[in-house]
């Protein structure tokens, strides 16, 4: 009797990650027990000015979408699923065609500013956990012209809005819902006493958010057309700092989570929100997480302030050479704040930088050696105080620092990281929230049994590099 061959087919799932200067088609692959990541296409994103606001280019996004998706068609890597993770907090309204009204706005803008008190911080953050920007969905909707409101008949997040466009199903995202203010932190709804305070119509979010794993269906059929294929639309965390903390491969709950982009996100991972006062006044975030988690953290300004120097420098130098510069201004010890907000949108941030360290009364810097130095060293000390604040407020004493994303790369940050937190620092993967996005998929489609069995492969098959703390430079 011939004995039956069974032939088990790679598993293939993209991810399509969507970041504040960029984005990616990463097609994750599980073959013969290992976990890969490639890259299919990539493309560019920024805000852009359009009546004296900042705006996302969002149609100009959903065209690198689909040409992504032509992408894999064109290299034969098909997918069994597709899922989209964006940043936070912004959003589209839809009229009752299903018509986007107007612009997608972009976080940085100022619109909120008269916004920011019209509700008790205290109250919100109770029933929120979220801690007070300017950029949260609620004041954003607050500061929408009446009218909008009026003719709009549902809000979707940006990764629930191409979503929709890839599936033809409105439903909001836990995770990605769960940024803006607008959640009951521990029931997962939308807060509707938070909704009448704010004004927000009610209407525009009929149906409660749904969880990552969630499959709306398969792609619509002009999409399939045009892409030339079809797959099921699986939701990720589809907020990327919920796919980046997926990614972060700690082996036990010693262990503090940095996603580190744009933003660098600092916290861990609770089972229950913390909406103490304290908290409050420390910024600390309860987001929602994969699981039924909640990610307790702190936004800290991040690798912008670096991006926003380099523009600045008209991209001559590379992150890496930046970070090299960093290490010949050995005479400069000043540090600004990372978590002020004056360097969210400064007209310029070097600038913003020497004029922080003017009004501490530290020397200025005297080339960008010195100034690179400083930015580097104060987004390490802004890690090490962040950490101090989480002990505290958790009454845990944390043994070691994952950091994932593009600024794991930073080996400059990562020492001083390590140097000013005491704590050895590990650093990678590099495209941990592409990579959340795709295991979630893979869980979602029954190929990974649970995120313990993600974390593992993830510290088998991809790299990390280790910093251990020293004394000096």
């Amino acid at each position: 009797m011939t004995a039956k061959v069974v032939i088990v087919m790679p598993a293939q799932v993209l991810a399509i990650d969507i970041g504040a200067s960029g984005g990616r088609h990463m097609l994750g692959r599980l073959a013969d027990g290992e976990l890969t990541l490639n890259e299919v296409y990539r493309f560019p994103n920024g805000a852009q000015a359009r009546d004296g606001r900042l705006c996302w280019d969002a149609d100009a996004l959903w065209g690198h979408i689909m040409r992504g998706l032509q992408a894999c068609k064109a290299a034969s890597t098909l997918p069994f699923s597709v899922g989209v993770d964006t940043w936070g907090v912004d959003y589209a309204l839809l009229d009752e065609e299903d018509k986007r009204i107007g612009d997608c706005m972009a976080y940085r803008d100022g619109r909120t500013a008269p916004m920011l008190h019209r509700i008790a911080d205290d109250w919100l953050y109770r029933r929120t956990g979220i801690a007070k920007q300017p950029f949260n969905t609620i004041y954003q909707l607050m500061a929408t012209p009446p009218e909008a409101l009026a003719h709009g008949r549902r809000c979707l997040m940006m990764p629930d809005y191409f979503h929709f466009l890839l599936s033809g199903v409105k439903a909001n995202e836990y995770t990605e819902a769960s940024t803006g203010a607008l959640i009951d932190v521990r029931t997962g709804l939308w807060d509707q006493e938070v909704l009448a305070a704010a004004g927000i119509p009610a209407a525009l979010f009929p149906e409660p958010p749904v969880q990552p794993g969630t499959c709306l269906g398969r792609l619509r059929p002009q999409v399939t057309s045009e892409a030339g294929f079809t797959c099921d639309v699986v939701l990720p965390a589809s907020h990327d700092t919920g796919s980046a903390f997926m990614a972060v491969p700690a082996l036990d709950n010693g262990a503090v989570f940095l996603s580190s982009g744009t933003w660098s996100l600092l916290g861990v991972e609770n089972d229950a929100p913390i909406v103490s006062e304290a908290a409050r006044l420390a910024g600390f975030t309860n987001e929602g997480g994969y699981g039924g988690k909640i990610r307790f953290l702190r936004n800290i300004m991040g690798l912008w302030m670096l991006q926003s120097i380099r523009h600045e420098l008209a991209d001559r130098y590379s992150y890496v050479e930046m970070a090299e510069m960093a290490l010949q201004g050995k005479a400069y010890a000043p540090v600004v704040d990372v978590a002020d907000n004056r360097f969210l949108a400064p007209a310029g941030m070097t600038a913003e930088v020497r004029a922080a360290l003017a009004e501490s009364g530290a020397p200025p810097p005297q080339d960008l050696p010195q100034l690179l130095r400083c930015v580097h060293h104060s987004l390490a000390q802004g890690y090490a105080d962040a950490i101090r604040a989480l002990e505290n407020l958790t009454d845990k004493r944390f043994t070691a620092l994952h950091i994932v994303g593009g600024g794991s790369q930073n080996r400059t940050l990562n020492q001083w990281t390590a140097d000013a937190t005491g704590l050895p620092v590990y650093a990678g993967p590099v495209e941990g929230t592409a990579l959340g996005n795709v295991i979630a998929q893979l869980i979602a489609q029954g190929h990974i049994e649970n995120l313990s069995q993600a974390r593992a492969m993830i510290r088998r098959d991809f790299a990390v590099q280790s910093y251990q703390p020293e004394r000096g430079e």
